[in-house]
């Protein structure tokens, strides 16, 4: 009996072993790929979207890239909070969001700070950039990969009102998303801020809740704003750009070699993405005035210097780095 027994047992093993050294090696492989979880406000149509599937391909060898959109694993605002908590790998995150924690960054929010998309990837490729990058990532315990640009916002409305300056825009409820950067934003564009989530905005505008938003034109498209609205006010008021960003944990477990392949994955994903929305924007104001919205430039010096006003008298320009407003102005893009 005893000898039967341990026969049947060295037999089981043998078998046990066989079967794991013929299954196949993409399936052991794909077992051991660890998964990265991305969490982000926008559709899964936005030009974004498509930059993460592409840096999912990119780095597919050694992980495996989950996209979750539209606010559905975590709501707008909280993704920040969940890559710190290793809850969520990687995020598209607001600098709006970052300057609830690191205040200095509220600069990096404020309007017509950064001319267009080249000013604002000249500054994050700078030393100037690189010092911002440096005290978010020290203080928040996440690695930011690079500034994902979107589009510059422009003010949509539902009434019909005539918009040439700030004063035009009182009374205006215009949707914000929520957070206090998003506020001022809103005030400093001379509107009454709302604070809504993104996913809520085509219903606000559908019902009258809000009168307005401020998105980039390709988020109109995609989210069919411009089926609730009657015009599009240029104002450029700000060079709409998140952070593709990893936690800490997922980045200080690479090696080296690792860390250049990822990054260099996110460099070419971005930069894709960048040269799509500004292709894109540069064909939708004339969609829009083809499918009926008044689209037009109002006066611009009004809104920037109205703006400027508004930042310089708010206490978050107290936590401002001393000089970094010159020194990005000046910086050649």
């Amino acid at each position: 009996m005893k000898l039967s027994t341990h026969r049947r047992q060295l037999l089981g093993a043998g078998a046990a072993l066989a079967a794991g050294t013929l299954a196949p090696s993409w399936a052991r492989a794909q077992a051991a790929t660890p998964t990265l979880r991305f969490a982000a406000v926008f559709s899964d149509k936005d030009i974004r979207a498509e930059m993460m599937r592409m840096f999912g391909e990119e780095i597919k060898a050694d992980y495996k890239m989950e996209l979750h959109l539209n606010s559905t694993l975590f709501r707008q605002g909280t993704e920040l909070v969940a890559l710190q908590r290793d809850n969520l790998e990687m995020g598209n995150i607001s600098p709006q969001d970052i300057s609830r924690q690191v205040p200095a960054w509220s600069l990096l929010t404020s309007a017509y700070l950064f001319r267009d998309a080249n000013h604002l990837n000249a500054f994050f490729a700078s030393d100037l950039g690189a010092q911002m990058k440096k005290m978010a990532e020290d203080q928040l315990k996440i690695k930011i990969l690079g500034p994902t640009f979107f589009g510059t916002r422009h003010i949509g409305l539902k009434p019909r009102k005539k918009i040439n300056t700030p004063q035009d825009m009182a009374g205006i409820k215009l949707r914000m998303p929520p957070g206090d950067a998003w506020q001022m934003l809103g005030r400093a564009v001379g509107a009454n801020p709302t604070p809504m989530a993104y996913a809520e905005t085509y219903t606000g505008l559908q019902t009258g809740a809000i009168d307005g938003q401020d998105n980039p034109l390709p988020n109109v498209q995609n989210m069919k704003f411009n089926e609730v609205m009657t015009q599009i006010v240029l104002t450029s008021h700000l060079v709409g750009f998140d952070v593709l960003t990893v936690s800490q944990k997922v980045w200080t477990g690479m090696d080296a070699e690792k860390q250049r392949a990822f990054q260099t994955a996110a460099n070419k994903a971005i930069a894709f993405s960048t040269a799509e929305h500004l292709k894109r924007e540069q064909q939708l104001a004339e969609e829009f005035k083809r499918g009926g919205l008044d689209v037009y430039t109002p006066n611009i010096q009004a809104f920037r210097e109205y703006a400027q006003k508004v930042y310089l008298a708010s206490d978050d320009a107290r936590n401002w780095p001393a000089g970094m407003i010159d020194k990005i102005n000046a910086l050649k893009a």
